[in-house]
């Protein structure tokens, strides 16, 4: 058996306004998660289902997870596999089916990563390919947590390969 990691996130609804749920329309989806020793992270529902669109919703919130997850991993991974890489972007998006009685599910999530590297050659010769890249990718969708916990497919449609050209050069989404 592998080790066991505890998660802890504490969730206070703030959108009582003094009537709570008299009526569908009387409250506010509006809450609060927070997590020991951080700030906390205003929540809504979607605008859609009379959320505050100036907050994070939970189906946002998915999708930056597993892009967050995924990112982590394959940093991890290139790092090991002496892939220099100097910047990473993702424009993830998530697609929710509601059906008419209002229950709901992800149908996929696709992440959409940029990734800059500092040469397309190691410190020991070979060669980086967008080939090699992609193999990354596909080894961080095998060990990213919180993709092997969904029941939806995550797929990945990275960009290609950029090899920075200059140390002064911004780094991120492509010009």
């Amino acid at each position: 058996m592998g080790i066991l990691h505890t998660y802890e996130a504490t969730l206070r609804w703030t959108g009582a306004r003094g009537v709570g749920t008299t009526g569908y329309t009387a409250y506010s989806r509006d809450h609060e998660v927070a997590f020991e020793g951080k700030p906390p992270l205003l929540g809504s529902a979607d605008p859609s289902f009379r959320g505050d669109p100036g907050r994070y919703t939970p189906e946002e919130l998915m999708v930056a997870a597993l892009a967050q997850c995924h990112m982590l991993w394959f940093l991890h991974l290139a790092a090991a596999d002496g892939v220099v890489v100097v910047g990473y972007s993702d424009s993830a998006q998530g697609r929710m089916r509601v059906e008419a009685a209002g229950h709901g599910q992800f149908t996929e999530v696709v992440l959409r990563p940029f990734v800059t590297i500092a040469s397309v050659e190691r410190a020991d010769g070979r060669q980086v390919t967008d080939d090699e890249v992609a193999l990354l990718h596909a080894r961080s969708r095998e060990h990213c947590f919180i993709a092997r916990s969904v029941n939806f497919p995550v797929r990945h449609d990275p960009a290609p390969l950029r090899v920075a050209v200059a140390a002064a050069e911004p780094l991120g989404e492509p010009a």
